[in-house]
Order: structure tokens, then sequence, then C-alpha cells
């Protein structure tokens, strides 16, 4: 099956927000707040992400040298990442007591259940929520996960699990879905709900749910977070990683996430 390649027309510009609300177990305090704006392809019009009194959205961000029509984000310095780091041990950013890994079932791209916190348990668990006809923000996170991953050795890659949920089921087919997966690693697991279901697992953790601008047409775009969400083995805490993590800062990362 070949892949329709066509994506929204123009790419995903991002705009910084005020802080709304701050949730231990998703953003430390003083940490900016960020909100991406979606241009609707057929419109033009502008969707806003609407943030609820308990679902921030953090999406802290630095340029990749790699991302040629990618969001232009107002981000913090690169510096911020090293800072981090030399303060907690991971570039991300940690939340220290965070809840366990949240405990839900969708289907994979076969078509079988798979219970997150069953199939993820003992390993690190990497979760994002987004789509496969995104422009940017969705490919750049996987192709720079896969890049490190490579780099892994074999046992550390065994210890880990990339996990993509559609937040976009209507037009992410399975085979779309695992096509679309495999052009950065076959490994990686799709998984797929409905909307209804995402939105629920996306609020549980402390996201928006996603913004689908069907009434646009086929080529709508879809306003969805974008970090992508460490659950070390053990649980205990977690780490965010927002769009605009580099690669290097992966590299830093996931041996510790490995072993913590």
């Amino acid at each position: 099956m070949k892949l329709d390649q066509r994506q929204p027309r123009n790419p995903t510009p991002c705009i910084q927000v005020p802080r709304v609300h701050s949730d231990r177990n998703l953003v430390p305090a003083g940490a900016p707040q960020y909100v991406a704006r979606v241009m609707n392809p057929n419109t033009r019009s502008k969707i806003r992400r609407t943030i609820g009194r308990a679902a921030p959205v953090l999406t802290l961000a630095a340029s990749l040298g790699v991302l040629s029509t990618g969001c232009r984000i107002e981000a913090p310095e690169r510096t911020e990442a090293e800072e981090r780091a030399r303060s907690t041990g991971y570039r991300g950013i940690l939340l220290a007591d965070a809840d366990s890994r949240p405990d839900f079932v969708l289907t994979d791209v076969r078509g079988d259940a798979f219970d997150f916190r069953v199939e993820t348990e003992g390993k690190l668990a990497l979760l994002f929520f987004g789509y496969t006809y995104c422009p940017d923000i969705c490919p750049v996170h996987m192709a720079s996960l896969a890049a490190v991953k490579r780099d892994l050795s074999v046992s550390e890659q065994r210890g880990m699990r990339v996990i993509f949920v559609t937040a976009d089921p209507r037009r992410d087919t399975p085979e779309r879905l695992r096509e679309w997966l495999g052009n950065f690693d076959r490994d990686f697991v799709g998984l797929r709900g409905s909307e209804a279901e995402v939105d629920s697992i996306m609020m549980s953790l402390g996201l928006p749910p996603a913004i689908r601008d069907t009434a646009s047409g086929p080529d709508y775009a879809v306003g969805h977070a974008s970090q992508v969400i460490a659950f070390p083995p053990g649980d205990g805490f977690r780490v965010i990683y927002p769009f605009g993590t580099r690669q290097a800062d992966w590299k830093h990362d996931l041996p510790r996430l490995l072993n913590p």
C-alpha cells in the first residue's frame, strides 16, 4: 500500500501564550506555556487550542537544524536543556513524584488489544499523541527517536518502547499508521482508538483534547499536544520532552532513563 503523502498545505505556526495553570504532575513551576495555532489549509481560519483549568499545554521548544518546514517557535535557549541536566540529570523536564504510567487499552495496527501498562511494564515507555498527516512536529519527533535508538545497544533497544497514539483515527487507518511508523522504525507501536477514547487518555495525562477541523474538508489539520512523555522503568517520575528536543538531548537522556 502506497501512502497518500498529501499534507496540509501550510506548516503549523506556533505562538507563545501566557501561563494558564500549573499541575505538579505535568508542569514544573515557572515553566513557559505554549500552544499551537493551526492554519486551516482550505479556509486559512485560525484554530487556537483551548486549555482547560487542568489541561496545560507544554511545548517548550528549541529550534531544530533539520527542520525545514516546521513550526516557527519562540523557544527558550538551547542552554536550558544543559542547565536542567546539571540540576536534575535530565535534559528533559523532570516531574518528580508523578503518578504511575497510565492504564489504558487501545488497538494496535494488527487489530489486537494493547494494554499500555501491561505491555510496557519494566520498560522505558515513550508516549506521544499525533497524526500521520502532521507536517512537522510528529515526523521530527519520530525521526529523532529512531536515529538515536539505532545508536543504542541491543539490550537497551529491547528495554524501550515508543508508543504513537493517533489523534486522527478517521484518516490514520491501521495500514497507513503501520507504514508511516515503519518509515522510522518497524518496532514503533502505533495505536488507535475512538476520538473520545484518545481525548480521554490525553486529558487524564493533563493534556488538552485534540482539535480536529474536519468541517474544512479532507485536508483538515489537527491541533494536538507536542511533547513526548517518558515513563522510566519502575515509574516514580516522568520526563517531558517538548518539540524542539535535539538528538543530542535524547542521546544524553535515554541511557539514564533506561537505568534510572
